[in-house]
């Protein structure tokens, strides 16, 4: 079964964005930031906690150190910094998951970290080799070098489909700095197609080859509840 899942927990101090109350029963599995794109310590705790309550689980969100950015600028990492970037994240998560009686269940990058990681061999080796310390599954898009370095490094894969981001010609994902709202109906249509044909529209009208083990949603964009409520009731179908 096609799981949905999102990427949540994105506030940062009194900041609020998104509405995680709004989209947890609607998931399966919550895409958890971890403090260096968005989120902090209290964030953390309650995304945690808020998921646990819905039975949806938590994977973790690590990203590029781009506070300011939100993770969507690129940046120049060597593959050991990268590591040990991600180690940092993906234990604090963690800290906050075994206060829960919880469980990471995967690993899935954040923005310009899962871009470049798509097609840069060092970045996604880096991402290969945190795998390696936490053993658990790792997120990404087929037919990239996700797929390709995450499984021949002998990690479990799961490809995902965006309900609310365009694909280029190439079947590469258009990561943008601000998401824009999303036709509810076509997105669930489009997640449809994907699932079924395994295949999506690109931006330029071409048809490029997509799967879709997981259906992400992102929590900021504007109407996210809809898109998901949408898609759920799609896919569920």
């Amino acid at each position: 079964m096609t799981i949905i899942n999102c990427d949540m927990g994105e506030g940062f101090g009194l900041y609020r964005i998104g509405d995680d109350e709004g989209l947890m029963p609607l998931i399966d599995v919550a895409n958890v930031a971890c403090g260096f794109h968005a989120s902090d310590f209290n964030h953390m705790r309650r995304t945690v906690q808020l998921a646990k309550r819905h039975g949806v689980k938590v994977g973790a969100h690590p990203s590029l150190p781009d506070l300011q950015g939100f993770g969507r600028r690129e940046m120049k990492i060597g593959r050991d910094e990268l590591l040990n970037c991600m180690i940092y994240q993906i234990g604090a998560l963690k800290g906050f998951l075994q206060a829960e009686g919880m469980e990471l269940n995967h690993i899935k990058p954040h923005g310009s970290l899962y871009g470049m990681a798509a097609r840069l061999e060092e970045v996604a080796h880096a991402v290969a080799d945190v795998a390696d310390i936490f053993r658990v599954p790792l997120f990404g898009m087929a037919g990239t070098l996700h797929e390709q370095v995450y499984t021949a490094r002998g990690h479990a894969f799961v490809s995902e489909f965006y309900a609310d981001l365009d694909y280029n010609d190439q079947g590469g994902l258009i990561i943008t700095r601000e998401h824009a709202a999303t036709d509810p109906d076509a997105a669930a249509a489009a997640c449809l197609r994907a699932m079924r044909d395994g295949k999506v529209r690109s931006v330029g009208g071409v048809d490029v080859p997509v799967r879709a083990d997981a259906i992400c949603v992102h929590s900021d964009t504007p109407n996210a509840v809809a898109v998901a409520a949408a898609v759920r009731a799609a896919v569920r179908a």
